[in-house]
């Protein structure tokens, strides 16, 4: 097993070192992919990472890969057919949010251009590269992450909170937190 100092919160699992080592922290301009996360990280309310880490691919098949605009076509058959599906957190608030945020993430796009557009534009187009020595200091949520929660609840998006749009941020690399003493740290912060 590599011994490389990472992040305290990786466990032994080789997916979870394989998230940790290749994207979390990474900068996602990507529509799908950043609404990947927006789905991911709602779901994870109340549980943890790692769970949902584990069901990812099931979300992908089950959310046709995190196609938005075919999300946002969803009937109430499809809310039903999630709800069956054991691959996913099968949670009615969850799944219909999920629904919703894809409309509005179509909304977003009629908006902004793109997702990446508008997310990114919370931090004027480049990470925020924090400096913390230890995960006690990384906080949970910041008024970047308040901001950004309340701009889209004004606009329905729904599971998107301080702490979960805190989470979001970081998955997405637009705000870096990796420990400095992590390996990440130095390769993404340069």
């Amino acid at each position: 097993m590599d011994k490389q100092c990472r992040c305290g919160w990786v466990n032994e699992d080789e997916l979870y070192i394989r998230y940790h080592d290749e994207e979390w922290g990474v900068p996602i301009y990507n529509d799908q992919r950043l609404f990947e996360f927006l789905i991911l990280e709602g779901a994870q309310a109340g549980l943890s990472w790692y769970t949902i880490l584990k069901k990812r691919e099931n979300y992908r098949a089950a959310f046709d890969g995190f196609d938005f605009t075919s999300i946002a076509e969803y009937e109430q058959s499809d809310v039903e057919r999630l709800l069956q599906d054991s691959g996913i957190v099968r949670n009615r608030l969850k799944v219909s949010a999920s629904i919703d945020n894809a409309k509005g993430a179509v909304n977003l796009c009629k908006e902004f251009g793109t997702l990446s557009d508008y997310f990114w534009s919370f931090v004027d187009g480049r990470p925020v590269i924090n400096h913390w020595p230890n995960l006690s200091e990384v906080p949970a949520q910041t008024e970047l992450s308040i901001r950004l929660s309340k701009d889209l609840q004004k606009r329905g998006f729904r599971f998107v909170g301080p702490t979960i749009m805190y989470s979001f941020l970081q998955a997405t690399g637009m705000v870096m937190d990796h420990i400095t003493p992590c390996f990440r740290y130095s390769e993404l912060s340069g």
